[in-house]
């Protein structure tokens, strides 16, 4: 590389890492921080899923039974998603509002809290950090254009420095010294080393981390994404929602099928299934106290990565950004925190199935034990709405993958099943965006990827300051005046001696 280039482009580098540099350290941290988030919340709730089931031949309250418990427990917030598991000692999970859940022993009705709220409180402030860095308010606007702009600054490091650790010989000698760490160096020679080595082996990861973070927090390169595959990007931001699927209308009088039959008719054409969710009608703007305010961004329409990448370096991925879904409640039981992607093929916010990545909600708003109503801040038609379930199937590729089944609510009937098969390729394209970004696209391999990567970039960041802080402020060299040493008198001889 030209000298001249070299130089111009190392300082350009420098200073944009020492502005950006503390905020992707943020990110890096929470990022790692919270990439195994949902298997540690899974086993630190795993006590309270379950139920001793009774005596043989007990049977289970109907779901209409057991919403009725969770509002007469509940009456502040209605229930806003169901999410039933095949275990015949799984408890019923019901979302409330758009912010906590609640579980259901479905043979007594009892209504019992999640399990886990410290680790749950402890994620969410990693979040919170993470995607806004904690602001509140009218501050999180500013919070998150503060984390976008450093996610993508943070990607134009990882280039140039690539650029910058070219070596100018390719050979054992030239590579080893910036491939893989040295024993015995000190300051600047360790810093540099460390700089070096960590930059290289995370550069790949960063990237895909940061590159799909943009796509998360941006409107203009989530289009961009439909664009280079040659499809028409969506109205809004985030996820593509299916159009509403028609309902016959019904004959006056008519009453929907029972929630239990609309349920089983999703079983019978499921295969070995983990979890099953249905989004129910839910007033507009209401939310579980304590939760996250309606309408707070989580990357996109609520997503995780909104206001920056999970980790950007990973921000979880959305986390750095950490999903393009509704958003994900504290304190609700596993599968029942909201949608954080858009893995689910209405991707609609909706509460997260059992198991599913981060992004796996059911549709937004669809549905309903009644099947009518608009859908939820979609403004969409009058009358009769299909019941949208989310499917997780157990042998499912990709990962993150799920089907949504429109049923009539009221024959209980299929009206359209949607698969991940089923999406344009930009829309494929972007879910694996979605995905990759917090590492969940290829399962806990993936995810401790991404961990590693973020841990690298709280590295990065602190070997750049280091380097800069004794560039601009060098160490005197106090250099002690060696004191004159004493002259020895000349011996005496015995000539001179008296």
């Amino acid at each position: 590389m030209n000298p001249k280039l070299r130089s111009i482009l190392f300082w350009i580098h420098l200073i944009c890492g020492l502005i950006v540099g503390l905020v992707v350290g943020v990110m890096s941290f929470t990022g790692a921080a919270i990439a195994f988030e949902s298997q540690i919340v899974d086993w630190a709730d795993r006590d309270a899923r379950h139920v001793t089931p009774p005596a043989e031949g007990t049977p289970k309250l109907t779901l209409e039974e057991m919403l009725a418990k969770v509002k007469e427990a509940k009456p502040a917030v209605p229930p806003s998603g169901v999410t039933v598991y095949p275990e015949a000692d799984s408890v019923v999970s019901v979302a409330l509002g758009r912010g906590a859940a609640v579980y259901v022993n479905p043979y007594t009705g009892e209504v019992r809290e999640p399990g886990a709220q410290g680790w749950r409180s402890f994620f969410h402030t990693m979040e919170e950090l993470h995607r806004w860095l904690a602001a509140s308010g009218d501050n999180r606007a500013v919070g998150k254009a503060i984390t976008g702009v450093a996610n993508l600054a943070f990607l134009f490091l990882g280039i140039t420095g690539l650029f910058l650790w070219w070596p100018r010989k390719w050979n054992l000698r030239a590579m080893r010294p910036i491939l893989w760490f040295r024993r015995g160096l000190k300051g600047k020679a360790r810093d540099f080393n460390w700089h070096n080595v960590i930059g290289f082996w995370s550069l790949p990861v960063l990237v895909v981390l940061t590159a799909s973070g943009a796509v998360i927090s941006y409107k203009w390169a989530s289009n961009l994404v439909f664009t280079l595959t040659g499809n028409e990007p969506p109205a809004a931001q985030g996820p593509m929602a299916a159009a509403p699927v028609v309902v016959p209308t019904p004959a006056p009088g008519t009453q929907p099928q029972p929630l239990d039959a609309q349920f089983a008719a999703v079983m019978k054409q499921s295969n070995a299934w983990e979890t099953i969710t249905l989004r129910l009608a839910t007033p507009p703007g209401a939310g579980a106290p304590g939760g996250r305010p309606e309408g707070a961004p989580r990357g996109e329409g609520g997503q995780r990565g909104e206001g920056g990448p999970r980790g950007e370096g990973g921000q979880r991925g959305e986390g750095a950004p950490r999903g393009e879904g509704g958003q994900r409640g504290e304190g609700g039981p596993r599968g029942e925190r909201a949608a954080r992607g858009e893995g689910a093929p209405q991707g609609e916010g909706g509460p997260r199935a059992e198991g599913a990545p981060r992004g796996e909600g059911g549709a937004r708003g669809e549905g309903g034990p009644r099947g009518e109503g608009r859908a939820e801040g979609r403004g969409g038609p009058k009358g009769p709405q299909a019941s949208a379930f989310t499917v997780r199937e157990q042998e499912r590729w990709p990962l993150f993958a799920s089907n949504t089944v429109s049923l009539d609510p009221f024959t209980a009937q299929t009206l359209k099943t949607e698969t991940y098969a089923d999406f344009n390729s930009g829309r494929k394209v972007r879910t694996w965006l979605r995905f990759l970004h917090t590492g969940e696209a290829l399962g806990w391999v993936g995810q401790l990827i991404a961990a590693l990567a973020s841990f690298g970039a709280v590295f990065l960041v602190y070997t750049g300051y280091a380097l800069s802080w004794r560039r601009f402020v060098p160490r005197r060299k106090t250099q002690a005046v060696a004191s004159p040493a004493p002259v020895a008198p000349p011996a005496e001889t015995n000539t001179n001696a008296a």
